[in-house]
C-alpha cells in the first residue's frame, strides 16, 4: 500500500512497499522535478504551444508544476498523462507541495487531482489537462506531442516501461524537434533512445543523481 514519505528537500513523495521504490528522488522531490521537467525541459522550450506527454502521473507533481511556471510564461499547453494507478484522494489531499512552493495554488492542485478522467479538462486559460487511466504497455495516447516527461518507475523495478517498443511509440507520436527528459541515465536506455531516433546529451542532475536525459529528435 503506498505511503507518504518526506524527502530531503521537505517535500511529499510516496513509497510503494511491493516495489520498494518512491516516486520522486529521497534527496527531494520537489528539487528534482524542477530541474528535469520544468528548468531544463518547460521553461527552455522556445514553442507558445505545447503538447506534452507525461508518463506517469502519480502525485500530480510535475503537472503542478508545469501550471504553476505557465502563469508566467503564458504558453498555450495541453497536458497529457498518462497513469495506470491513480492515487486516492486521501493520500494526495494529504501532501505538502503548496506549503513548500513558491507561488503555490492550492486550489490550482486540487483541479489538477479532481479533473475527470479520459477527457480534456481546462484548467485555465492556457492550460488543458487530460489524463488517461491506462497501462502505456497496452494503449498509448493519440496525438503529436513536442515535449515529453518520461517519470516511470525505474528501469530496475518496472521494466517493462523502458523496453525499446515503448521509445519506439513515442518516437512516432512526437514532432520533429521533440524534447525527451528523463531522470534515467542508464546505458541500457541511451541505447534505446538513440535506436529510436533520438539524440541523447547528458546533463548535470539534481541532488544525488550525477546525470539526467536530455534527448532531442533528429
Amino acid at each position: 500500500m503506498a505511503e507518504i514519505t518526506i524527502t530531503e528537500d521537505g517535500s511529499h513523495t510516496i513509497y510503494v512497499p511491493e516495489l520498494d521504490e518512491h516516486y520522486h528522488s529521497v534527496h527531494g522531490a520537489i528539487q528534482e522535478s524542477m530541474h528535469i521537467f520544468i528548468r531544463n525541459g518547460f521553461e527552455n522550450f522556445e514553442k507558445d504551444r505545447i503538447n506534452i506527454l507525461e508518463i506517469g502521473f502519480g502525485t500530480g507533481l510535475n503537472a503542478y508544476l508545469t501550471a504553476l511556471s505557465n502563469k508566467a510564461l503564458c504558453k498555450n499547453v495541453h497536458y497529457t498523462s498518462i497513469e495506470k494507478f491513480p492515487l486516492p484522494d486521501g493520500i494526495t489531499e494529504r501532501l505538502n507541495y503548496n506549503s513548500l512552493i513558491p507561488g503555490a495554488d492550492p486550489a490550482l492542485f486540487r483541479l489538477l487531482h479532481s479533473s475527470s478522467w479520459n477527457t480534456d479538462v481546462r484548467i485555465d486559460t492556457n492550460f488543458v489537462l487530460h489524463k488517461i487511466n491506462a497501462d502505456l504497455t497496452e494503449y498509448f495516447p493519440e496525438g503529436i506531442f513536442d515535449l515529453v516527461y518520461f517519470d516511470a518507475f525505474g528501469p530496475d523495478k518496472q521494466p517493462e516501461m523502458w523496453k525499446s517498443e515503448i521509445f519506439a511509440k513515442i518516437d512516432e507520436h512526437t514532432s520533429g524537434d521533440a524534447v525527451l527528459m528523463t531522470y534515467s541515465a542508464k546505458g541500457d536506455v541511451k541505447r534505446k533512445l538513440r535506436s529510436n531516433g533520438f539524440k541523447v546529451k547528458l546533463l548535470p542532475g539534481p541532488p544525488g543523481k550525477r546525470h539526467i536525459i536530455k534527448a532531442l529528435k533528429y
